[in-house]
């Protein structure tokens, strides 16, 4: 399904990276998720997890799915961190801040599971990618 990627700083995305606690467990289930509306969780099926692939389809990430009834339909939320650093493109239009908001990228279900920091980190790396 595709969606309208957004990011942005959450209180507890802050709290945690400002506290120093970017490798726990915390931090990966408050950044490594994806918000969305209710109508669209439902038409991806209710997953626990799915896979948010980039524009241009050369990247992607696994994050847990969240039914938000705030959420517009169409878009998904991904709190400030590696997770969202995934996907977002880096394209900058001559600004030099990538496209961290309003993006169109692919989400699916999967059951893959949701990499902790340093894993997402080691995967860029092997990747040659963000």
């Amino acid at each position: 399904m595709k969606m309208v990627l957004n990011t942005g700083s959450t209180i507890e995305e802050g709290r945690l990276a400002k506290g120093g606690e970017k490798l726990s467990e915390e931090y990966k289930r408050a950044c490594g998720v994806g918000f969305m509306n209710p109508r669209d969780y439902d038409r991806l099926g209710c997953p626990e997890r799915v896979k948010v692939t980039s524009s241009d389809g050369k990247y992607s990430v696994v994050v847990y799915a969240v039914c938000d009834i705030g959420m517009p339909e169409g878009m998904i939320f991904i709190p400030r961190g590696p997770w969202a650093n995934m996907v977002v493109n880096p394209y900058t239009f001559c600004t030099g801040s990538p496209l961290y908001k309003g993006d169109v990228v692919e989400v699916e279900p999967t059951d893959e599971e949701v990499l902790s920091t340093e894993e997402l980190i080691e995967k860029m790396i092997m990747s040659g990618g963000r």
